[in-house]
Parts: C-alpha cells; structure tokens; sequence
C-alpha cells in the first residue's frame, strides 16, 4: 500500500503557506514532465507558490487513480490490484518529496506553512486509501488466492506487505473507531511538524557572542576563524557560537570558560522547553497519547507493541531485553570512565563537582594526554575535497561504482553538488546530492533521502536520485572545510545508506534501497563506518592539505589505539536514547504526568550524572517525535551488533575484498525490502550475527 510522503522521512520538519497566487498561465513545474537531466528536480523553476496548486490537483489525479482500482468491473488480481494501487499516486508523490525535503534541508517560514497546510491533505488522502472498506476487500481477495497465484518471492512479500498495511492502517476498524483512527493520523500529522518546527526556530534563535578574546582561549584557531566568520555574516562584531553542531561541538570540548560551557550546553539541552509558544511538552504529550490511542484501536496493549510486530526484534520484551544485556556490558566501563575524568580534572586543578557541561572538556584534554592524541590534529588530513575522492574510492574498490560531477543537474542551494554515479559495466546507476554545510534553513544532524527511489516494472528502469545532507565544518577565509573524526564517520554512515539506495535492484518501488525494517536499515550504514579507522583506507586520501604529506602511521595507531576510548560511555549514552523512546511508547495509559519526571525515570540505568533542572531530552528528540524511529532508537545499537558481525567478514577477507562486497552488495544492498532481513543477512553471512563482535570490538567484551 503507497505510503505519501507527509513528515516521516528521516528527520524531516515543518511546513506550509497563505493566500499565496499563482498566475494561472504560468506553466507549474511539478505538474510537467522534467526535462531535465535524468528527470531531475528542475530546483531553479520550483516556486514557493507552485506547491499548494500543484499538490490540491495531484490529489484528485491520485484520488481517480485509486478510484479506479476501487471500481474496477474485472475480478481482483495481483495486477489490476496491487500493481496498479502501487503505482498510484507517483506524480503527488513526487511533489510532495520535494516539499519535504526542502522543508528539511532548505526551507522558511513560507515553505513550513505550505507543509502544514499540506500534511493534513494528505493524511486525509492516506486515510481515503486505507480505510476504503471496498479497496480493501479487493487486496483481500487477492490476498486470499496467494497459494494460487504462483507468484514471484518478491511479488509474494509486495502482497503480503499490502495486506498487512491496510490492517495495520484500521481496514477492519468500524464505524465510530474507524472515524476516530482517521483523525489520529491527521493530528499526528499535524504535530510531528510543529515539533520539528519548534526544534528548528529554537536552534536558529540561540546567538553566543564573545567581544572579549579571552573567552575564546583554548579553542583552536579553526575554530575562533569560523566563530569570526558567523559573527560577521550576522552584522555582529567578535565572535559567535550558536547550536549546529560543529561550532557547538568544538565549543564544549576545547573552550576554557566554563561559565560559558555551561551556557551553550544548557541552551542545547533545553531547546523547545522554554516558556514561549515553541515549547513542545503539550506536542509529546499529544503525541504519545495518540499513538497509544490508535495502537490499542488496532488491538494492541501499547504503541511498541504494534510498530515492532514488524521489526526484528518483535516485541518491546525483545527490546528490553537486548537493551539490558548492552547496559550490563557497558555500565562498569561507563562508571570507569567517569572516575578516571573526574580523576585526571582533579590532578589538573579543577575543584567542585564534574558537570554535564564539563565532561567532553575533560575528557578530551585525558585522551590527548592517555594516547598522545589530539583530533585537531587530524583535521589537516581530512580536507573535505579529499574526503569525498576518498570515499567515492572506497565505492569504487567494493563495488566499482564511479563518479562524476555534472553541474548540469541543478541543485536546490549554491552548496549543493550533483554527482552522476556509474556502475563497473560503465552504466547509469545513480544521481547522488551532496549537501554538507550548515546554514538556518536546514535542519540538525545528518540524514540520506531520495527524490526518486529505484524501481523496475515492466522492464522501464527508473534509477534513484539520492540525497546526502550533513551539518560539517564549513570552510573559512584562510582554510577549506577540514573535517573532524567524527564528520569523516558521519559521512561514512550516511553514504552507506545512499548506497543502499543507490544500489537498490528491485521491481517494485515500495520494497526499494531503504524500505526495509527500521532495525536493519542502520547495518548498510554503520557498517561504513568500520572503514574509518583501517590505515588502508586512510592512505586513499588521507594527505596534509598544505603540504601532500600522507597521513602519519603513528597518527593512524593513535586513533586506533583511542577507538575505544569511553566506548563504556558512549554505548550507554546511546542506551538512554533507546530506552527513553521504549519508555515513551510502551505506556498503556495516557500520560497526563510530568514530561520531564517521567524521562529522568527512563534514565536513572544509565546517566552518570545527577539531572539539572530546566533541561529536558524529549523536547528536542526529533528522531522519535518527529521521524521515523518511534519504538525504534534501539535499532542503532542492533545493527551495531549486525555491522560489526558483517564488517569481521571483511576483517578476515580483505576490507576491499571484491568477492565479500559483491555478496553484501547481492544480499543485502540490492535486494531491499523484498525479504525478512534475518533471511538477507544470513544469505550474506551464513550464520545469524553474535553479539561478541560488537562487545569485543567496543573492548566491552569480558575476558
């Protein structure tokens, strides 16, 4: 059953406009074929004022679209039933995935109030499709004929997928619950926006402005030059900070002020929980509570249950479970490593009591001292030009994908670089964006998406057009963007996800690249980021940016060597996440409590420091209020476990290994959502994945 595109795509916000007019002459792009190279978005002739005409008529074009498999006279079958419903639809989804994303990555005011306007659109559109009692009945006769039809394995999961949609969505809901289910998914619509609104403008709004130079001490010079930079492109003399992430992360970890530390940490941490109309504890709490409303419509005790029943891990128990074995195996080395930094800030001078604001301080300054390591040092090898050609390298090694760039394909910001992706037979594969800076328009974090995803029916080959979008270290007036460890990571990650689309090789659009579970789709990505400690790989690309010198070996051992530093830590920080989103969605009775009581009890297991008031993690946690990871954050730390198991393959093989890449490519990467992904992974690795390559990798593994 086609799901549009209305606010779940991986981190995406708010949306949508006024009375805004259109000249009804004018020719509106997204009602046109694109004629542009490999149909891409046409950026430059898409205007704000073309969404809402275009979208209100695409929904009637889709509406006859489903009306005529609804009213079809002949029989039902899977073609004139499923394939046709899956291919309804295509061209407002189109426009809706480009309204979306932008909304995401380079939107305004206008553009976030097209999207409200929209999203209850086409929620109220979602809910036509299913909830038809008559067009479910149809997927159902179909469905009741499967043993019959002789179907393809992937034509078999298309229909079993379609089936379990519309029950999932409350096809047999009746009457009064099946009028109430509608307007739950309208609302939720409606508040997934407003809380990634709110996110956003509570970001943007934060300005740290230093004019005394002394309060920049410790910070490196890269850093104070980009501080300068923002300072003067905001008309303000000195220097500033605000909370995109690399200014900020570069701030909490070198800068000396401590006052000031504990400033932008708590501005960070308290984002949308401020006493102003972009609080969001009313949404959470709306939100969950409809959630739990529509789960128990559906037959379930709680929200968890209903979205893991297709997961891998099941159940919430499952999870719960598999969340506790990790805590166990973490929380010594957490408290370890706690000591060790409260230790090591003491034997340097520091008095009082180690706060949040002061750990990635102290604990950095212990890393360089315990391995002789600095990250700043890195940076010089991690240009981002090389970077790329690095990456796009290793692509080729594996899989003997190339790229080329073609400034031909238009982009949707001056940023934003379009790349022609070819496969090692020299065809079209892929066109690839690539968008890495900062700026108020996009939203935090990193994240991949499609304009287009792949498919292959009847023989017309439609290949993806991809989208990377990152929030790196711009470039300055005197260095280019050098990128830290962690953002040559980042960039590892969310390239193994465009290459789960990229890559992608199925017929069917809805089982395509990244349309698989969400506790899977994580391994194609994380499992990148193995790449990113092997000297090997390093040597591709890792060169001095003012003098060609290739990486250091000793610089290489370093990092290796601090890999696993405050690996306790950071495995229970990402612990929390989960277990606060299980705790979130596995309430049985509407929250009417405390926002912030109810997560400070959800993260008793696994925080290290007391709580501090006015702070709040739920507010700003856009992953499971506002993207596609409710009742499904523990999918990071389970495919931790499949990418580590997966990538000791490598280990053992080679990690350019041809023949390895081409089976992970064959099983995994190519084949999408077409089968149970335990199915996939085994057909890769021959075995189900163990635990112990991820505990031993993390050095969390007890001798």
């Amino acid at each position: 059953m086609r799901k549009i595109a209305i606010a779940g795509m991986l981190l995406l916000t708010g949306i949508i406009s006024l009375n805004m007019k259109t000249d009804k002459k004018a020719v509106n792009p997204l009602l046109t074929d694109w004629k542009t190279v490999h149909e891409t978005p046409p950026f430059h002739d898409i205007r704000h004022e073309h969404f809402l005409p275009a979208i209100e008529q695409l929904l009637v074009e889709a509406r006859k679209e489903v009306d005529a498999v609804i009213n079809n006279p002949e029989a039902p079958t899977f073609r004139n039933t499923i394939v046709a419903l899956e291919e309804s639809g295509k061209r407002l989804t189109r426009a809706t995935t480009v309204l979306f994303n932008l909304n995401s990555a380079e939107t305004d005011d206008t553009i976030q109030s097209i999207a409200r306007e929209v999203a209850p659109k086409l929620s109220a559109y979602q809910n036509y499709v299913s909830l038809n009692e008559k067009l479910f009945q149809r997927v159902k006769a179909v469905y009741n004929q499967k043993a019959q039809l002789h179907l393809t394995a992937e034509e078999t999961k298309l229909l079993d997928d379609n089936y379990k949609g519309f029950v999932r969505s409350g096809a047999n809901l009746e009457g009064e619950a099946r009028k109430r289910y509608a307007e739950i998914n309208t609302e939720l619509s409606k508040l997934s926006l407003q809380f990634n609104q709110n996110v956003l403008a509570e970001t943007n709004a934060y300005q740290l402005v230093i004019t005394d130079k002394k309060d920049l001490s410790g910070l490196p010079e890269s850093e104070i030059e980009a501080a300068a930079q923002l300072a003067k492109s905001k008309n303000k003399e000195g220097w500033m900070f605000n909370l995109q992430g690399p200014g900020f992360i570069a701030f909490m970890k070198f800068a000396e002020n401590r006052k000031l530390r504990e400033e932008i940490y708590k501005a960070y941490n308290s984002r949308a929980w401020h006493d102003n109309d972009k609080n969001n504890g009313e949404v959470i709490r709306k939100i969950v509570n409809l959630r739990l409303e529509r789960a128990k419509l559906l037959g379930y005790p709680n929200y968890a249950a209903y979205v893991l029943e297709e997961r891998m891990a099941e159940n919430p128990a499952r999870v719960n479970a598999f969340l506790t074995q990790l805590h166990n195996a973490s929380r010594p080395a957490a408290l370890k490593d706690l000591d060790d930094v409260k230790a090591y800030a003491a034997a340097h001078g520091f008095q009082g009591n180690l706060e949040k604001w002061d750990w990635s301080y102290w604990s950095e300054k212990l890393k360089n001292d315990r391995y002789g390591f600095d990250e700043q040092a890195l940076k010089p090898y991690f240009k981002l030009e090389n970077v790329i050609g690095g990456v796009f390298e290793l692509a080729n090694r594996l899989y003997g994908l190339t790229f080329k760039e073609n400034n031909k394909i238009q982009g949707y910001h001056p940023d934003v670089k379009a790349y022609e992706v070819f496969d090692k037979d020299n065809s079209f594969l892929a066109v690839l964006y690539l968008d890495f800076f900062p700026r108020e328009g996009k939203n935090g974090g990193a994240w991949m998406t499609e304009y287009r995803p792949q498919s292959n029916l009847d023989g017309k080959r439609i290949r993806p057009v991809v989208s990377i979008v990152t929030n790196f270290t711009k470039p300055t007036a005197s260095k280019p963007s050098l990128l830290t460890f962690y953002e040559l990571s980042t960039f590892l990650h969310e390239f193994g996800h465009g290459l789960h689309g990229m890559l992608a090789n199925t017929v069917y659009e809805a089982l395509s690249g990244t349309s698989v579970y969400r506790d899977f789709v994580e391994l194609p990505s994380q499992i990148m980021e193995n790449w990113a400690t092997e000297k090997d790989f390093l040597d591709l690309f890792a060169k001095n940016y003012q003098t060609g010198e290739k990486i250091p070996a000793e610089l290489v051992e370093k990092l290796i060597q601090s890999k696993n530093y405050l690996a306790g830590t950071l495995s229970e920080r990402q612990l929390s996440f989960g277990m606060t989103d299980m705790a979130w969605h596995t309430i049985t009775e509407p929250m009417t409590g405390d926002i912030v009581a109810f997560e400070r009890k959800a993260l008793v297991p696994t925080d290290v420091f007391p709580p501090i008031e006015g702070m709040c993690l739920s507010s700003s946690f856009s992953h499971i209020f506002a993207g596609g990871y409710a009742a499904g954050y523990y999918g990071y730390k389970w495919a931790e476990v499949l990418d580590a198991d997966a990538f000791s393959l490598f280990k053992k093989n080679g990690i350019f290994d041809r023949k390895t890449a081409e089976s992970f490519r064959k099983n995994v990467l190519e084949k999408g959502g077409t089968d149970h992904p335990m199915k996939l992974y085994k057909a890769f690795r021959g075995q189900e994945p163990s635990v112990e390559p991820l505990l031993e990798r993390e050095g969390l593994l007890k001798k």
